[in-house]
């Protein structure tokens, strides 16, 4: 089966490069940003051979998993909110999965060991495990130009050994990436179009905390060698994680790597 854009993303202006083989797909979409590109257009390889996450960790790219990335237009978009892409992204990707596997026997949002739930910040989990992953990089180019791109890689087919992670097939979706990224450039192009660069944030926040895995409960954050542990309220209006702390006091953490239940207490 053959990667195509779904209807309502062609429709959008959505436009699609694939490549048998690539070091990134971010890379490649950030390449052609400064080439002049500004999207929306998305790159899928069948191989990507040097995947990232965030903070420059690596991304395993196992054969048979989506490996995509879209370059976003952001031009109309105030600096400060470009990073509510992310969350426009997660919400995308936890719909997109949802459509994809909606028809699968047992498949229940209301049952926690198989409803899709968003890790903050960039994280997409089945049950407990990691399902995806996300990637947003922005990038100025010369004249001033910004451009930004968000990369998607989603255990399609496997997950890697090793890790707390699982796949798609695992839970006995068998459509393969093709299928999902139809999924996943509609509701993409949806959610934009409820996100409307930034002045409906509030709409994007509140699904994803309709997603969010671990609120209300105990959390720890690791940012370097610091570790702060509290209560997991919300995501303020910036994307920002909000924390209760044992001593009363509410923490807003930007970045770090999130931690649930006994994991939150040995961090």
């Amino acid at each position: 089966m053959a990667y195509r854009l779904g209807e309502a993303a062609r429709a959008a202006g959505h436009r699609l490069h694939v490549h048998d083989r690539l070091g990134s797909t971010n890379t490649e979409a950030m390449e052609r940003a400064r080439t002049g590109e500004v999207g929306p257009l998305w790159v899928v390889a069948h191989r990507q051979d040097a995947g990232r996450g965030r903070r420059g960790n690596s991304w395993a790219s196992l054969p048979g998993n989506l490996t995509a990335s879209v370059l976003w237009p952001v031009s109309r978009v105030a600096p400060e909110r470009l990073a509510e892409l992310g969350f426009v992204a997660g919400v995308a990707l936890a719909g997109a999965v949802d459509a994809a596997c909606g028809t699968l026997p047992d498949w229940d949002r209301a049952d926690a060991a198989r409803s899709v739930r968003l890790k903050w910040p960039n994280d997409l989990l089945l049950g407990s495990a990691k399902l995806a992953g996300l990637l947003l990089e922005a990038e100025t180019l010369p004249g001033g130009r910004r451009a930004v791109v968000i990369g998607f890689g989603v255990n399609v087919a496997s997950a890697p050994e090793g890790l707390r992670a699982t796949s798609l097939a695992a839970a006995g979706y068998v459509g393969g990436p093709e299928a999902l990224l139809e999924h996943l450039s509609d509701h993409m192009a949806a959610q934009a179009r409820v996100w409307d660069g930034g002045a409906n944030f509030t709409r994007i926040r509140a699904q994803w905390l309709a997603r969010a895995a671990g609120l209300g409960s105990e959390i720890a954050v690791a940012s370097g060698e610091r570790v702060l542990r509290g209560r997991f309220d919300t995501i303020d209006e910036g994307g920002r994680l909000v924390i209760h702390g044992p001593d009363d006091t509410r923490h807003v953490v930007t970045a770090g790597e999130v931690h649930f239940g006994t994991a939150a207490t040995a961090a």
